[in-house]
């Protein structure tokens, strides 16, 4: 199963999938490239590292969603890595029709809550602030509606008297980091 990896930032959950893919811990899968919106992104200092090829793509017009020409440079550099599976690893940005059709039924997420609670923004936050006991993350299929796909798996947390943001934050950020390798090792045998 070919994976394309998705992601903004420094990149934790993406090095997460590419370490246990070095153990032999992701199935079928194989991670065969990984794109970022942003030119100095963390994630994209992965590459070289687990060699993945690495690049960055010009998401331009727009700053938070894909859309436009942007979108169209993202589509024709996935379809050029020939995905089964695309993984938003802390990508930014609201995916469009255009994106969704693309690689229609391919589009995984990982999000910082268990859904359908505290979906969007901060959901870590939103959480935390509500003052639930248990908190957790979500992977879950990409459709229109934001983090509103069909949950495919979910891992919990348990919110301890005296936690703090930062502290609940790492523990889901741990979480993330053992469910969405598991999920796509899962999903590699069903292929």
């Amino acid at each position: 199963m070919r994976v394309v990896i998705l992601g903004s930032g420094r990149g934790s959950n993406a090095e997460a999938i590419l370490q246990a893919q070095q153990a032999g811990q992701l199935g079928r899968a194989r991670v065969v490239a990984v794109f970022s919106d942003k030119p100095d992104a963390g994630v994209l200092s992965l590459g070289p590292r687990f060699g993945v090829p690495a690049s960055y793509i010009d998401p331009a017009p727009f700053k938070t969603k894909l859309e436009g020409e942007g979108e169209a440079r993202f589509i024709a550099a996935v379809r050029a890595a020939q995905p089964d599976l695309v993984v938003l690893a802390g990508f930014m940005r609201v995916i469009k029709p255009g994106f969704l059709e693309a690689f229609a039924g391919k589009i995984i997420n990982l999000h910082p809550s268990l859904l359908p609670s505290f979906p969007g923004l901060d959901g870590i936050g939103q959480a935390f602030r509500r003052g639930v006991k248990v908190a957790g993350c979500t992977v879950h299929g990409v459709t229109a509606e934001v983090d509103g796909g069909p949950i495919l798996d979910q891992a919990t947390v348990r919110v301890v008297s005296g936690e703090t943001l930062e502290t609940l934050a790492k523990k889901i950020h741990a979480a993330e980091h053992a469910l969405l390798p598991a999920v796509i090792a899962r999903l590699s045998a069903e292929i």
